[in-house]
């Protein structure tokens, strides 16, 4: 507990206190996100505060967490570096946007995997070399689609920044719980950097995160997912725990895939204003509104999550499916809900 809460502190301090020069940087060396039809913002907006999140996370490991602990976590970083970087580029305009999607995900992933780290499912159900090679392919899926869902969620000021220190705040809580300290420890640097940008990114924002942030972002909450490990948890309920957790980007790529695949788009390569939160805004709520209203259905599912700790597994799995069925009425509704169509041109950003 008490590493994660020195974690928490340092990252939080590191983030708030290194944004502002990384903005500086952004602006000397161009890297700003120039206003479009189907962006919210009206003026340049500085880039690149994922670099700021990503040392915030790396100098509170430095100082909270053993040094015997710290060769666990050489996989996560760099392949936390990697997307990084490649969102990175990919912010710069150096790279074709699919390259990130295709290319520097599953590499990301692959490196988590051979680090040793990976999705527990099948092998908790029937062990067995098949579900090892089995696990290996979900966890390959697991990260680059949590990865993805955060690369196109970093759409309106604060929300990605703030989903993900709730997600990491209910990470941390089961860690607490499982006595798992090493990943209580990332879960609260992680935590603490998020929560430190949202102070420069929520609504009005002065700088955003940038692909190299919203990657950044996803795959250490892909890499929380898989690292944890239930002891106090029956197996045929823990895997609902990460996907609880992460319910709310989840559900909006949910929403969007669905919605362009209706209406002949690819789902991941022609951004738009039809996520969840541009949906919200329409009917009333406003950006700040709908941020906000995201930011409440993850608490909900947090607490979703840390109530199946109290089920039966019958119990668990109604519950389950109580909240596909709420998520399949809301995706019905937000379907009908106004927002600004796309031509039919596809696009290298969300």
């Amino acid at each position: 507990m008490t590493s994660g809460l020195i974690a928490f502190g340092i990252a939080l301090m590191a983030s708030l206190l290194l944004t502002s020069p990384v903005r500086q940087l952004a602006l000397r060396v161009g890297l700003v996100d120039h206003p479009g039809p189907r962006k919210v913002h009206l003026t340049p907006m500085p880039l690149l505060g994922g670099l700021a999140m990503y040392c915030a996370v790396v100098i509170a490991l430095l100082v909270a967490m053993p040094l015997s602990a710290r060769s666990q976590t050489f996989g996560i970083f760099l392949g936390a570096t990697l997307v990084g970087l490649v969102g990175v580029m990919d912010d710069g305009g150096l790279l074709h946007h699919q390259v990130k999607l295709f290319l520097g995900m599953p590499a990301a992933a692959l490196i988590l995997l051979a680090s040793g780290v990976r999705v527990l499912f099948f092998e908790t159900f029937r062990p067995g070399p098949n579900a090892v090679l089995a696990d290996g392919a979900l966890t390959v899926l697991w990260v680059v689609g949590i990865t993805a869902s955060f690369s196109i969620f970093d759409h309106m000021d604060g929300l990605c920044a703030g989903i993900a220190a709730i997600a990491s705040f209910f990470f941390a809580a089961y860690a607490y719980w499982e006595g798992q300290s090493l990943v209580l420890t990332l879960a609260a640097a992680v935590m603490g950097a998020a929560l430190g940008f949202l102070r420069w990114n929520f609504k009005p924002a002065k700088i955003f995160m940038g692909d190299g942030g919203a990657m950044l972002l996803g795959f250490l909450m892909a890499a929380l997912g898989a690292k944890m490990r239930f002891q106090n948890l029956h197996h045929r309920i823990s895997w609902m725990v990460p996907l609880l957790i992460l319910g709310v980007p989840i559900f909006d790529t949910l929403l969007v895939t669905i919605s362009r695949s209706r209406r002949g788009f690819l789902p991941f390569a022609t951004p738009g204003k039809d996520h969840a939160s541009h949906r919200l805004s329409n009917l009333g709520l406003g950006q700040r509104g709908a941020v906000l209203a995201l930011y409440a259905t993850g608490f909900v599912f947090g607490v979703l999550a840390l109530l199946l700790a109290k089920l039966t597994i019958t119990g668990a799995y109604f519950a389950c499916g109580g909240t596909l069925v709420a998520i399949g009425i809301a995706v019905f509704l937000l379907e009908r809900a106004p927002f600004e169509r796309q031509q039919k041109k596809a696009s290298s950003s969300h």
